[in-house]
């Protein structure tokens, strides 16, 4: 499992996919989110912008990245 140490209070989900080198792009990343290939604690989302906070888990192509504080 990866991590991303948040900076401030939250990290929106298209930064992390690019931050945990899961994407080249901010527009690869937007792509799959709006795909349906991306999960928020499970659940999947579409929305690029989605705010991430502490203990929060994306996952993405067997990838899986937990959001710390």
């Amino acid at each position: 499992m990866l991590t991303i140490r948040l900076k401030e209070d939250y990290i929106k989900l298209g930064q992390a996919l690019k931050a945990a080198g899961l994407v080249g792009s901010g527009v690869e990343a937007k792509i799959v989110i709006q795909d349906g290939l991306v999960t928020v604690n499970e659940k999947t989302e579409y929305q690029r912008g989605k705010k991430l906070y502490d203990k929060d888990i994306v996952a993405y192509n067997g990838e899986t990245v937990r959001i710390i504080k």
